[in-house]
């Protein structure tokens, strides 16, 4: 790697943990959705197929039962946005992200926007078993992912991924990434990362973007996610501890980390939208993330039906 390269880590760090689970707990999902006010909204709608969202992640095993493939579209030049194999850790983080987002509703996993358009863009090689090698990437094939993602006609982006570090041309190209996003009304959530320091990155420190902090069930931020001014100031903290999905091989899971809380904020704005079609990316990001705020380095939690009683006001 040269001096000008920078690496994205895998989003749920060293202590994340999946634990895989024998039978769907409805307990835990309506915990998670409650804390920030989700399930009034998803009652109103699934979503909306021209809402689509842009996973820049590992690839995905499609071939689940939680996921309905007209809903799905792998962009990736060379079809690598569905799994190889199933027990690497690329696809098993994938494949848990995608069920928060769009896993069909009743199966254990929240599947916030299970008719929303769910493009594939994995920037996480299909290597490195599960249980020893987290997946990465340079900034500069993030930066290619979220341009092709906003040119195959991406409306919201989720980024569960955070910079380890991000110097020259790799902080240039994801600038350039990210201004590009803002020019064309692309909303992009990023996870704030799981080293449990304190200090903005690349990614969360640009005035465009999202950043999203874990918080436990008591409503606190968890100790292993990122703070800052900047996620304080722009960010949103939503559930991060023992978030249910599905596992690549089919099986109810739990995972945690801001990688586990970006999809609540990133399905929550395309259901949004879908009740909004005719709103800005500004005004859903507005009406997500409030308006002026105290100065803190943690955010305040997602109010989902509040941001939705925000866009109906107005």
């Amino acid at each position: 790697m040269d001096n000008y390269s920078a690496w994205v880590v895998h989003a749920w760090g060293r202590r994340n943990r999946v634990r895989s689970r024998l039978a769907t707990d409805w307990t835990c999902e309506a915990l998670v959705l409650n804390l920030v006010n989700l399930p009034r909204l998803m009652s109103l709608t699934l979503g909306r197929p021209d809402i689509a969202i842009g996973l820049i992640d590992g690839p995905v095993n499609t071939s689940l039962a939680t996921f309905e493939l007209s809903t799905i579209t792998d962009i990736s030049s060379d079809g690598s946005g569905r799994c190889d194999r199933n027990d690497r850790a690329a696809c098993l983080h994938g494949t848990l992200v995608a069920g928060v987002l769009i896993g069909k509703r009743g199966l254990g996993a929240p599947a916030i926007c299970p008719a929303c358009t769910l493009m594939l863009r994995p920037i996480f090689g299909d290597t490195g078993n599960q249980a020893t090698n987290a997946p990465s990437a340079s900034a500069e094939v993030l930066a290619s992912a979220l341009f092709a993602a906003i040119n195959a006609g991406a409306r919201i982006v989720n980024l569960s991924c955070g910079i380890a570090r991000c110097s020259g041309r790799g902080e240039s190209s994801l600038r350039s990434a990210l201004g590009f996003a803002a020019s064309k009304g692309v909303i992009v959530v990023a996870a704030a990362g799981n080293q449990g320091r304190v200090g903005g990155s690349c990614i969360t420190k640009d005035p465009w973007v999202i950043p999203v902090v874990s918080i436990d069930r008591a409503g606190r931020p968890t100790n292993e996610c990122n703070l800052s001014a900047s996620i304080g100031l722009r960010g949103l903290a939503a559930p991060g501890q023992d978030v249910p999905s599905v596992s690549s091989g089919g099986e109810p899971a739990r995972f945690s980390g801001t990688s586990a809380a970006c999809p609540l904020v990133t399905g929550a704005a395309a259901l949004l939208w879908s009740e909004y079609p005719s709103m800005t990316a500004a005004q859903i990001k507005e009406a997500l993330t409030g308006g002026r705020r105290q100065r803190s380095i943690v955010p305040p939690a997602m109010d989902a039906w509040g941001a939705f009683e925000t866009l109906g006001a107005s």
